[in-house]
């Protein structure tokens, strides 16, 4: 199963500390890239949340949002922090040193400065393990959010490669009866000029032409890839890099084929191969 590098997923727990709120966010991206928004007191737990994220997801931009709402009933044990106080006067002192006409810091300033109110109730070695489950929570939804999609995704790719086998089909008995088309053309040509061209000299005007409009390898390796594209959705896992690779691969065999035509059928199939990879290339850019 292949999974979506786009999802959404939240949990929500009610505590004695207040309402607690996990969501994550994630969206496609060559990496792995993890940014957090939460309250300062939580700010210590982020290395973990970053790993218990990495663990389970490989790439996307994930985008963690952690909130605490203070329930009517909760009870707040507020204690300024002695040595962000400290920190904060000897650094007061030093401005008015410098420029005595400046105005002292307030009671409420003090207060609403950031480390120096700190909330005993929130402290991360007590909000670590109810995170953490909510964390686990999440991220299990966002797994199965990101699976759901990760099988729509594959579907729209299994008929754009269905689609791009029978275009394959097609083109291949075009050839020989392009050859045979010149052939029949350069004999009447030589008859209209009264030439006398042997069978030799029409042979290797003929083998010619053939070996340069020749695609039996382009459509060979067409096939192969469209086979290997198969094969790597049906194992699944982490697998967009490898898609994303194949259909750079399936549009230059593509491109070959029209670059070679010498018929109109050729010419259109080419066109709606390229059209049929780009619209693969795009639900692959979303899959991790």
């Amino acid at each position: 199963m292949i999974s979506s590098m786009t999802g959404y997923a939240s949990a929500t727990r009610e505590t004695p500390m207040g309402n607690i709120a996990v969501e994550l966010k994630t969206v496609n991206h060559r990496y792995l890239e993890f940014q957090t928004r939460m309250p300062e007191e939580l700010r210590p737990l982020e290395p973990t949340l970053r790993e218990a994220v990495g663990a389970r997801l490989s790439r996307g931009k994930v985008d963690c949002r952690i909130s605490l709402t203070a329930g009517a009933g909760a009870v707040r044990a507020m204690a300024p922090d002695l040595e962000a106080m400290d920190a904060l006067h000897s650094a007061s002192q030093k401005v008015l040193a410098r420029f005595p006409e400046a105005r002292p810091l307030s009671v409420s300033e003090v207060l609403h400065w950031p480390g120096v109110l700190a909330d005993a109730t929130l402290s991360p070695e007590k909000m670590r393990e109810e995170v953490m489950a909510l964390l686990e929570r999440a991220i299990h939804d966002l797994d199965q959010t990101r699976a759901r999609e990760g099988e729509k995704l594959a579907a729209v790719l299994r008929e754009r490669l269905d689609k791009m086998s029978v275009l394959a089909k097609e083109a291949q008995p075009l050839m020989p009866a392009a050859v045979r088309a010149f052939q029949e053309k350069l004999a009447a040509k030589l008859a209209e000029a009264g030439a006398s061209g042997s069978d030799e000299r029409l042979h290797q005007e003929v083998v010619l032409y053939a070996a340069r409009i020749d695609v039996d390898e382009e459509l060979s390796r067409l096939i192969t890839h469209i086979a290997e594209f198969r094969r790597v959705l049906d194992k699944g896992g982490q697998v967009g890099k490898r898609l994303d690779f194949l259909c750079q691969e399936l549009n230059r065999e593509a491109n070959t084929l029209g670059s070679k035509s010498v018929a109109n059928e050729v010419t259109r199939i080419s066109v709606e191969l390229k059209v049929l990879i780009e619209q693969m290339r795009e639900q692959v850019q979303n899959i991790e």
